[in-house]
């Protein structure tokens, strides 16, 4: 299986279960690796035939400037449900890093779907 990767995309995203944390975008890393068979891109040199990361990183970018969430977890998991269903990617693992905790780098969650 092949693996394209987009590592550490910044996004502004209303998140947190208290309704003040969401009252306002918070800055997100988000990294993405959607596996698949992509033998036939490498081939053939025709992004019709891989997934467009370009288009992956438009996708989430406008999915957390538009809704809000209360968790990391469920933040991942509508990502992955995207990269499977919009992109068709074989499988999907999604971190999310949220600076939230003032005496850690981040905290964050990493999940990983097949279809």
């Amino acid at each position: 299986m092949d693996t394209i990767t987009i590592k550490d995309l910044g996004v502004l995203c209303k998140i947190g279960v208290p309704d003040e944390e969401r009252s306002k975008p918070q800055r997100l890393l988000i990294t993405i690796e959607m596996s698949g068979d992509f033998s036939r891109a490498a081939q053939s040199d025709d992004i019709a035939h891989t997934i467009n990361y370009y288009d992956v990183s438009r996708r989430i970018t406008q999915l957390c400037a538009t809704e809000s969430f209360k968790l990391i977890e469920r933040l991942a998991d509508e990502i992955a449900r995207i990269l499977l269903g919009e992109f068709g990617a074989a499988q999907a693992t999604v971190e999310v890093k949220k600076f939230i905790l003032s005496n850690a780098r981040h905290v964050s969650f990493r999940l990983s779907r097949a279809r």
